[in-house]
């Protein structure tokens, strides 16, 4: 059977995905520069390890620590990761390198309210971090390591991450004898985190739907009537029963999750229904939704089928 081989990108996507990881680096040397430096704070993985290092032999040597702890990591990356991976994290690591120097002299952002520093702070550089995932690079060695640990072993990217981290941030707080800086550097690092949600999966989040009812049928035809929403009908039989029934999958927007469950609930009062967070929805070259003409006094919904 002929195999449909993947497409090699354009130049074009391959210079968006560089201008966009150049822009993300940049903020996040903001980030880094006017809001977590000032203010003692450091970042997780080996830019915390960097932002540690810095404190203890001077800040003109951050953006050096930064390249060298990473060498390890791109050097694994080459082994075990795609080559455009690759190239990319080194444009990120470059020019969030040459950005943290560019930035030395930037004004500060000191004096504020604590929670002002973590949000901001946090926020932009959760912003570019995102912005650099999102498009194919890395800036951080440990997510290198965690992808091969995933691999051999089982645990989680965000598993491994997260022990890294926690341990990262208890050293700093053990170094300084300050475990303020240290709870302030990981309430930012868990804002910045869910930035990076925000940004690589999107503000509009999907949930899947499954649906068992007794007149699967009838409800199909309801929800693509009222609510516009493409459905997919599938055969199912029950495992203690063994009664044939078919079976409702359903991609709805988190914000229209409620009337779907109200509308089912209305037709059928027994019906079953399994719930579940879906982070991207990819149909055929497309990473995107399909979505149907409504009438102008309902909203727009998803439509897959």
């Amino acid at each position: 059977m002929p195999m449909n081989l993947p497409q090699p990108k354009s130049f074009f996507s391959h210079a968006l995905a560089i201008f966009w990881i150049t822009a993300g680096a940049f903020l996040a040397a903001v980030s880094i520069r006017i809001f977590l430096i000032p203010n003692a704070l450091i970042d997780g993985g080996i830019v915390g390890l960097s932002l540690i290092l810095a404190r203890l032999f001077g800040d003109s040597f951050l953006s050096y620590f930064l390249i060298l702890l990473n060498i390890p990591f791109i050097y694994l990356a080459v082994r075990f990761i795609r080559k455009w991976f690759v190239i990319n994290m080194l444009v990120a690591v470059f020019f969030f390198a040459l950005f943290l120097i560019v930035l030395q002299q930037a004004p500060h952002f000191t004096g504020g309210d604590t929670l002002e520093i973590i949000v901001f702070g946090g926020g932009i550089l959760g912003i570019g971090v995102g912005l650099i995932i999102r498009y194919g690079g890395c800036l951080d060695g440990t997510e290198i390591l965690a992808i091969i640990i995933n691999r051999k072993k089982g645990f989680t990217v965000g598993q491994v991450v997260l022990v890294i981290n926690v341990f990262i941030f208890a050293a700093y707080g053990w170094i300084f004898r300050d475990w303020h800086i240290a709870l302030q550097s990981l309430m930012t690092y868990i804002v910045a985190f869910k930035i990076i949600d925000m940004v690589i999966i999107g503000l509009d989040e999907l949930k899947s739907v499954l649906v068992i009812s007794s007149k699967p049928q009838e409800l199909a035809e309801v929800i693509m009537k009222e609510m516009g929403i493409g459905l997919t009908v599938m055969p199912g039989k029950g495992g203690y029963t063994g009664d044939e029934r078919e079976i409702l999958y359903i991609i709805v927007e988190r914000l229209d999750l409620a009337d779907l469950k109200a509308l089912i609930l209305r037709e059928d009062p027994a019906a079953f229904m399994a719930i579940e967070n879906l982070s991207e929805v990819v149909y055929g070259k497309k990473s995107t939704f399909f979505r149907k003409k409504r009438p102008p006094h309902k909203r727009k919904l998803l439509h897959h089928f």
